[in-house]
């Protein structure tokens, strides 16, 4: 990994001296910040900072071994196995790697690239030690990865009313803390930080001033705004959407006829407008957890012993957290990539193993399970509630001593599939 020490890079669209940018972001600087305070109205441009850390995954790896320095790394699973690429260096980024490909593909693109393992305990201390270094310079830090947040910055400790310099002692305190670089974009709203990030990786600062948004918006291949996929982009290019400018001619009336709700989003979005606050707190949505097998299965019996695996693993981490959740999901992904989804929900809620366990056959039988061959399998738990919450008192008060005098052996669990199958239809 090329470490920077001094060296940055830094793209500012408007000017590169702090004291115009001062005037083109004029707010004041005696505000104090506390865990009480509140942001700026959004009728006053506010300083959004995104802060990405570059290639996270294996950078980490190349800091804790030097050896891997300068060398294409893969984070993921082996070749010869049927994982994927979870994240690579930017040496690997130059032979076409990316993240999400299967291992064997990056593998024939790049014969001596290193694979590493991903160690996920190593990769969130050294987050932990990042956030930290947020929450010395505000207290409107919303995470959106292990690796990048944003940061509202218009009030912050150091009083300082350039935004800039803000984000590049941030920087400089992540690399002489960690080591590790990252890329940072300064503007007035969420959707135009994060774009800046991406300007200039690796190590940059990239500024989108108010002044100079809409131009920068308007030269700006349609790929990369903010919710549009690749299903999105074709549909856009059919109408003639290339660009922002190209989006810009559609009216709102227009784009809502096209693409729904999205289209009142796309309508703001080239126009600069994103009144999103930053949310330091982030709610955890679902507690679950998904397996890749090396080999496709079929069988029954290994699909259950399986999700058995799985709804213990979900069942003790509900447990470790004190909490429990409505909706149960079980997703499924194909031998041909085909990934679907089944969901059950239940007023008194799920909160154990065997909650979840109880419903398991009722899911499977709404599958093709046993029928077409399997590469992945996942449980999730959503929708869910603390300790504070009714049902779960309620749970707490029902947790007596007692053993089931239900046949749950993979014979007996098979046959109740074999019988819900029956009953529902294994397409919907």
């Amino acid at each position: 990994m090329a470490v920077y020490a001094h060296a940055y890079k830094i793209t500012i669209e408007i000017a590169k001296h702090s004291l115009w940018l001062q005037r083109a972001f004029p707010f004041t600087s005696e505000l104090t910040v506390s865990p009480q305070a509140k942001q700026p109205p959004l009728k006053q441009h506010r300083k959004i900072i995104h802060i990405d850390m570059d290639a996270y995954f294996a950078s980490v790896e190349q800091l804790d071994n030097p050896e891997l320095r300068g060398k294409p790394v893969i984070v993921g699973g082996t070749p010869q196995g049927r994982g994927v690429v979870a994240a690579c260096s930017y040496e690997a980024r130059t032979f076409g790697i990316h993240s999400a490909m299967p291992s064997a593909r990056a593998y024939s693109l790049c014969r001596h690239a290193v694979f590493v393992r991903p160690r996920q305990d190593r990769y969130q201390e050294i987050s932990h030690q990042i956030r930290g270094i947020f929450s010395r310079y505000s207290a409107f830090v919303e995470p959106l990865s292990i690796d990048e947040a944003f940061l509202d910055t218009t009030v912050n400790t150091l009083k300082n009313p350039s935004a800039t310099h803000v984000a590049q002692i941030i920087r400089d305190d992540i690399y002489r803390t960690t080591g590790l670089t990252a890329s940072a974009g300064v503007s007035y709203n969420k959707f135009l930080a994060k774009l800046a990030s991406d300007q200039d990786k690796p190590n940059g600062l990239t500024v989108i001033t108010p002044q100079k948004a809409r131009s920068f918006l308007r030269s700006l291949p349609i790929r990369r705004f903010y919710g549009v996929g690749r299903v999105t982009e074709q549909k856009m290019h059919g109408l003639g959407i290339h660009t922002g400018k190209d989006l810009e001619n559609f009216s709102q009336a227009e784009l809502t006829a096209a693409f729904g709700s999205s289209g009142c989003f796309f309508y703001n979005m080239v126009r600069g407008i994103d009144d999103r606050p930053v949310q330091p707190r982030q709610t955890r949505k679902s507690i679950g957890t998904e397996t890749t097998f090396q080999k496709d299965i079929l069988q029954l019996d290994d699909i259950l012993t399986i999700l058995q695996t799985l709804a213990d693993q979900v069942g003790t981490a509900l447990g470790r957290k004190n909490i429990g959740g409505k909706t149960l999901t079980l997703k499924v992904r194909y031998d041909d990539f085909t990934t679907i989804s089944r969901s059950c929900s239940k007023g008194a809620g799920f909160f154990s193993q065997q909650d979840i366990w109880n419903q398991v056959p009722q899911l499977v039988a709404a599958t093709e399970a046993g029928l077409r061959k399997i590469r992945l399998l996942g449980l999730t738990i959503s929708n869910l509630f603390d300790d504070t919450h009714p049902n779960m008192l309620r749970y707490k008060q029902l947790l007596l001593p007692f053993y089931s005098t239900e046949d749950n052996s993979p014979t007996a669990l098979i046959a109740k599939i074999r019988q819900a199958k029956n009953n529902v239809d294994p397409f919907r």
